[in-house]
């Protein structure tokens, strides 16, 4: 008798906590229910972009880009990117905080979460930069270093090795928010279009977390396939990269994740983001 099949598209980014959480899934480790997925393997900005313009079934997108997809996609509670400590960082050659007001400042992209909460503190500061440069967020730590932009704001494994580039961090934006907020910070999530309807979705928010798991169980087994999307990473960088954005959370967001993403919006709401 033939299983019926249900195509999907998927979207993850190439990070390691990503690859991580969804090696499982993709290569069928687990029992997929009928379920089979296209795989859309891109920058998180890229996976904001395809899922704004209705081009995503489930997919990785940043918290902030949730904010302009409310009505679409429906938040699901599992294989999202919490935490403490875990925040994107302003990075330069040198100077403080009050040294980046009219300043080039390189950014990984006006949808991602990192965006957001540098507008609000930026704001909370009265900075008023002269100029936002959008880039990979991988090219950012070589655009300061190169003298192209004044400052980068750096998301992902980069927090591990902007030292690397002769760069000092100015400041801790997931360090802010919890002193402001004194909750995690939400960074980035998954979702899926509404019309898929219910049950599916909760099948496939199901499959998320048991391919969680199911790495989390099977650590060394996973390495060769974040390695593949990680090449220029080291071990040590890839394993405190994962410690760091794959925990409880991402197994299921809990009652202070989800009060974090609300704030995360209220917050998005009030400062009438417009990408």
């Amino acid at each position: 008798m033939l299983k019926l099949l249900v195509m999907m598209s998927l979207g993850f980014s190439p990070c390691p906590n990503d690859t991580f959480i969804f090696y499982a899934l993709a290569n069928k480790k687990i029992d997929t229910c009928g379920l089979d997925f296209n795989l859309v393997i891109e920058d998180v900005e890229t996976l904001n972009r395809l899922a704004l313009k209705k081009e995503a079934d489930i997919t990785k997108i940043s918290c902030h880009a949730f904010y302009y997809l409310k009505d679409e996609y429906r938040f699901l509670h599992a294989g999202g990117a919490l935490g403490r400590g875990c925040g994107p960082l302003i990075v330069a050659k040198e100077c403080g905080p009050k040294d980046l007001d009219n300043r080039k400042i390189a950014v990984p992209g006006k949808l991602t979460t990192a965006f957001l909460l540098y507008k609000l503190f930026a704001s909370a500061f009265g900075i008023h930069p002269s100029a936002f440069i959008e880039l990979p967020f991988h090219e950012i730590m070589n655009a300061v270093r190169d003298g192209k932009a004044d400052a980068g704001l750096i998301i992902h494994e980069s927090r591990f090795t902007y030292q690397d580039y002769g760069l000092v961090k100015i400041a801790d934006l997931g360090e802010w928010w919890e002193k402001e907020t004194g909750l995690p910070i939400p960074l980035g999530c998954i979702i899926a279009r509404k019309s898929l309807g219910g049950p599916l979705i909760k099948t496939v928010e199901d499959l998320i977390r048991a391919s969680v798991n199911y790495s989390l169980a099977h650590g060394d087994e996973v390495m060769p396939y974040i390695r593949k999307y990680s090449q220029e990473l080291s071990e040590a960088v890839i394993r405190d990269h994962i410690s760091l954005y794959v925990n409880s959370y991402t197994v299921d967001i809990g009652r202070d994740g989800l009060a974090a993403l609300d704030e995360l919006l209220s917050r998005a709401d009030s400062a009438c983001c417009t990408g």
